[in-house]
């Protein structure tokens, strides 16, 4: 009889990992059915109709009980990874970095979007309308919280 509930347990653990840890039908959810089946039928063939029943039932129980342990939420808080990110972003440019009027020069296309470098410092910029190509001088024209507006620095003036 303890060939038959070590071969039921096994089936059952390999059906508990079947539904929560590996997805689809795979070889531990297969081979738990055939487990857990063979066990209760060895318990049958081997000990009987009323031991058949019996281990029928105790293994009807221990699949609801396994079932509830493991889908309540103490249960996986030990396997959790608990950690809090406290940090944020504000979203607002450091005035003291860039200004208006301040020129930098276009890293990506600007169409309308895309990457500048002003004063050393990367960031997302905002096209007054025209498309800016790669390499060119622009010259910001406003700033909103985290958004740099930028236009096409004109050379021809200077």
């Amino acid at each position: 009889m303890t060939g038959v509930i070590i071969v039921i347990l096994i089936g059952l653990f390999l059906l508990l990992v079947e539904f929560l840890l590996i997805p689809g039908i795979t070889v531990a959810g297969i081979g738990g059915v055939i487990l857990v089946a063979g066990g209760v039928t060895w318990a049958y063939t081997g000990f009987g109709t009323t031991a058949g029943h019996l281990t029928l039932l105790g293994t009807a129980l221990a699949s609801v009980g396994i079932v509830i342990l493991a889908l309540r939420s103490k249960t996986w808080k030990y396997f959790m990874l608990n950690t809090n990110i406290e940090g944020s972003v504000d979203g607002k440019i450091d005035e003291t970095q860039i200004k208006t009027g301040d020129t930098g020069v276009a890293i990506s296309r600007l169409a309308p979007m895309g990457k500048i470098r002003i004063n050393g410092i990367l960031v997302e910029a905002k096209s007054t309308g025209d498309f800016i190509d790669q390499k060119k001088e622009v010259i910001v024209t406003k700033i909103e919280g985290s958004k740099v507006i930028v236009k096409l620095k004109d050379n021809t003036n200077e």
